[in-house]
């Protein structure tokens, strides 16, 4: 898999984090709970990645 893969993934997991983050700080559960499905989606995908690579 392509180093480009890895960095999005690992840039879609940030971004989940920041979106949970800030839907904590400012009470808005909706942004939060997306969030966390951004940055759950995020992790699945580099695991993913890992399982491909051990594989190679």
């Amino acid at each position: 898999m392509s180093s480009d893969d890895k960095i999005a993934n690992k840039a879609q997991e940030l971004a989940g984090r920041g979106k949970e983050t800030l839907g904590a700080a400012t009470h808005d559960r909706d942004l939060e709970a997306e969030g966390k499905k951004d940055s759950a989606a995020g992790n699945l995908k580099q695991a993913g990645e890992k399982i491909k690579d051990a594989f190679k």
